[in-house]
């Protein structure tokens, strides 16, 4: 007994370590020692609850604080929740998120995308996008171009750059990379004659494109000649163009409209605001070679409200516009509420009504010079007014097809293979 007294002093002395109970057999019984009272208990021993680590431990349930992607990627397996009693409770992701979130975090290192179902694709895609991986430099363009060259015009179909020439020059590359766009809105962007994106129109990708508006853009002769060369020369390119609006550039001419007979599939087209010299020779050309009537009222299709970016990278096309609105450091008029709201939520963005200032001016002295295609007549007309509408077209047909003769005879077909036409074809 003078040992167990002895050992449960011992113990006592050392009571900064806390081991646990600990028992001791005598006399056939066992004992436990009371590390309090420094003696010890008979009888059964007491449930004590065990510690795995010491009262001072403690673990700190976080990632590597120096990387941060690291630990987002983590934090991102759960859900957090409240309950009703304010309780905080979180739940495990399923597999198909943790999988998506783990793809659209690396996307830039997808091989191709070709074959795999649009359904998980446009989820993948919007994943992507709210981790804003489409917006950094380099692997944004090439992450961009696999959705792009598997996916076409789910992607976008129709893109709407009126007025934002900052977006057009700061991610070229990005909008290049779109593919069988059948709407392209580029008005008002003062882009020129020589611009990049002008060349790229011609381009195979850009075929399916048949609304293309190029109001306000400094165009003239030069430009309309580069842009139709495929197409007067090749049959390729904007072949399959159905509404084209060019008003607003005074340095397009007579010559420069003599371009645009090339487009045979022309339902709308407005050249208002050109520098046109003689009009009515113009709208008589037009009308013969081409089909199109002018109007005297001014034709919805111009109006600028049908044309809007539409597709999977809308909200992407939203934060680069964002983007590039706080590098220039936004003025105090700029609604920033209203951009905070584009940016972050999944918002349509309100288009402005194109306001040119050189409508007023050219207008006035060109008059309205829109045109579209008169549809067919319908049956219940009488005959003679549908044989009389025959013999007109037949008419039409005729001095259509003397005129393009007399072009071919006195011209020698210089129009369609100069030199100049060469030398653009070659560089497609």
């Amino acid at each position: 007994q003078n040992w167990s007294r002895g050992m449960s002093y011992c113990l006592h002395s050392e009571s900064h370590l806390d081991a646990g109970p600990i028992y001791v057999r005598e006399n056939g019984k066992l004992h436990v020692v009371n590390q309090g009272a420094g003696g010890i208990q008979n009888g059964a021993p007491k449930t004590r609850p065990f510690r795995l680590f010491s009262r001072g431990f403690s673990v700190e349930l976080c990632m590597n604080r120096e990387d941060d992607r690291a630990r987002r990627q983590r934090t991102d397996h759960f859900i957090f929740t409240y309950t009703k009693e304010g309780n905080l409770r979180y739940s495990a992701k399923s597999l198909f998120s943790l999988v998506l979130g783990y793809i659209s975090d690396n996307v830039d290192h997808i091989d191709s995308l070709i074959g795999f179902p649009e359904q998980i694709a446009e989820k993948l895609f919007s994943a992507a996008e709210a981790r804003q991986k489409f917006t950094e430099p380099v692997t944004g363009l090439r992450a961009l171009q696999k959705f792009t060259e598997a996916y076409g015009n789910l992607v976008l179909c129709s893109l709407c750059l009126r007025n934002r020439y900052l977006v057009i020059s700061e991610k070229l590359e990005e909008i290049k990379s779109f593919r069988e766009l059948t709407c392209l809105d580029l008005s008002c962007c003062k882009l020129g004659d020589e611009h990049e994106l002008l060349e790229h129109l011609t381009k195979e990708a850009l075929s399916s494109v048949k609304r293309l508006l190029l109001k306000d853009n400094s165009l003239s002769d030069a430009g309309l000649r580069r842009m139709t060369a495929p197409v007067r020369v090749l049959k390729k390119g904007l072949e399959n163009l159905l509404v084209l609006d060019l008003s607003c550039n005074p340095k397009i001419t007579d010559v420069g409209i003599g371009y645009l007979l090339s487009f045979k599939k022309l339902n709308c087209l407005d050249i208002s605001g050109t520098g046109l010299k003689d009009v009515n020779a113009v709208i008589k050309r037009i009308q013969i070679q081409i089909g199109l009537v002018h109007s005297k009222v001014p034709l919805k299709e111009f109006d600028h409200s049908n044309c809007k970016t539409e597709g999977w990278a809308e909200q992407t096309v939203l934060q680069w516009e964002q983007a590039v609105m706080e590098a220039i450091k936004p003025q105090d008029n700029l609604r920033s509420r209203t951009a905070a709201l584009h940016f972050y939520g999944k918002t349509h963005r309100i288009e402005e009504v194109v306001k040119c200032k050189l409508v007023e001016a050219e207008t006035k002295a060109s008059g309205n010079l829109q045109f579209y295609k008169e549809k067919v007549q319908n049956c219940h007309l009488p005959l003679k007014n549908e044989v009389a509408g025959s013999h007109e077209l037949k008419k039409n047909k005729k001095r259509a097809l003397a005129e393009q003769e007399r072009e071919r005879t006195s011209k020698q077909k210089h129009l369609c293979l100069t030199v100049e036409d060469w030398d653009l074809l070659n560089t497609y």
